[in-house]
């Protein structure tokens, strides 16, 4: 668990919520850096919150939005410590958010099929952050990483089919950034188009 202290001023919930937890995901991610970019990550938590305030939201969407990753990059923080310290409606929204798979789980196709499973079944408010979160880190790796852009593509095109139920806006915007990647327009819910992962063609 991360000890921390602050005291708030007193303003609106939805600004002390998501106030409490830029302070908390910033001391989380501490010395943590982005990939391709050097940046320190808490940018992309910070960025991601902001996709999702041009969209109906609610504060916990927020919170959640800047809490999405701590999970999964800072091993000392727990779903019970987010719940402690936010409540059951933002501690359930980045379970949503954290991705189930382990190293063990088989190889990367495998695991990303659990972790889309996982995401298939989150609500509607989950899956408009997780579009938030699509589109943040698809302009990094478009513009860095095209050989891998190759893989990524395929793997958030299926994502996306599971993402129908989140904010239509953000959902467009990240299907046209996907759809854009090499100029090639491969249909979303066909999934035996060549290269796509095995797992999802139910070949093993």
């Amino acid at each position: 668990m991360i000890e921390w202290h602050e005291n708030y001023p007193i303003c609106r919930y939805g600004e002390a919520l998501e106030e409490k937890a830029l302070i908390f995901a910033t001391k989380a991610h501490e010395g943590q850096l982005r990939k391709y970019t050097g940046e320190n990550y808490i940018v992309h938590p910070i960025a991601v919150a902001e996709i999702v305030k041009t969209v109906p939201h609610t504060p916990e969407m927020i919170a959640a939005a800047i809490l999405h990753d701590v999970i999964e990059d800072v091993p000392s923080v727990s779903i019970d410590d987010i719940d402690a310290e936010f409540g059951v409606q933002v501690a359930e929204l980045v379970g949503w958010l954290t991705d189930v798979s382990r190293p063990d789980d088989g190889n990367r196709a495998a695991r990303k099929a659990l972790d889309l499973a996982h995401t298939a079944k989150a609500p509607a408010t989950a899956k408009t952050i997780k579009l938030a979160d699509l589109i943040h880190n698809t302009l990094t790796i478009k513009e860095r990483d095209p050989n891998f852009w190759k893989v990524y593509r395929l793997e958030k095109l299926a994502l996306l089919e599971v993402l129908r139920e989140g904010d239509a806006t953000l959902w467009a915007r990240a299907a046209a950034q996907c759809e854009a990647g090499d100029g090639k327009q491969i249909s979303i819910i066909d999934t035996n188009q060549p290269g796509w992962p095995t797992v999802w063609r139910g070949e093993i």
